[in-house]
């Protein structure tokens, strides 16, 4: 556990941050089957779903951050080759349905926020999060959600950007190949961010 982990994840100024799970993304609704296999097998649905019950505890904020599109794709640009690829696919993650609720093991609670997109790879760009962090006077973002080869590497860039302090929940996080996610986390978002397990995060915040 990083030494000063307790004071970089002080409640007062910290929020917890899922990406994308959704059942459209991690669930029985995926299309992405790599990806929800890769996100069971590392069971980052309950790991994040620890981290983020022990926030609620101890007042620390949490932040969904999620896609939903219309089913006719209107303000969704396909500017990408796995962005067409979702575009040509069946509809999913269309606002309204089933497919882009969170994981129920994530709630929403009344206290969560969401913040939702429906166009980019990313939770910052082009939307209200980092307004909504500051608005809440969070410095530190605890990062949880799917996956490592895009969106979560987006996650904590785009943190850093904003000028917050990163923490990675390793276990609650994943990607494909499995190789190939862990060698971005130890080369990549390890100079990024620092790193952390559920169960640290969970010690620290045990009230």
């Amino acid at each position: 556990m990083p030494n000063d982990l307790a004071a970089l994840i002080d409640p007062a100024h910290t929020a917890v941050l899922t990406m994308e799970l959704q059942r459209g993304v991690v669930g029985e609704e995926s299309p992405l089957r790599e990806i929800a296999d890769a996100a069971a097998a590392a069971n980052v649905v309950a790991n994040a779903a620890k981290v983020v019950r022990a926030a609620r505890a101890v007042g620390a904020h949490v932040v969904h951050c999620t896609f939903e599109a219309r089913a006719d794709r209107v303000g969704s640009v396909a500017n990408a080759p796995f962005l067409r690829w979702l575009a040509k696919s069946e509809p999913n993650l269309v606002t309204g349905t089933s497919a882009v609720e969170l994981m129920p093991e994530l709630g929403p609670e009344p206290s969560d926020l969401i913040c939702s997109r429906r166009h980019g790879l990313t939770p910052f760009p082009g939307t209200d999060l980092d307004a909504t962090l500051r608005r809440l006077g969070v410095r530190t973002v605890v990062a949880t959600g799917m996956s490592v080869n895009v969106g979560v590497l987006g996650m904590v860039m785009g943190a850093v950007d904003h000028g917050y302090e990163a923490v990675l929940v390793t276990d609650a996080v994943a990607g494909i190949p499995v190789a190939y996610a862990q060698a971005v986390v130890d080369n990549t978002l390890a100079s990024l961010a620092t790193r952390a397990t559920s169960d640290e995060i969970v010690a620290v915040w045990k009230p």
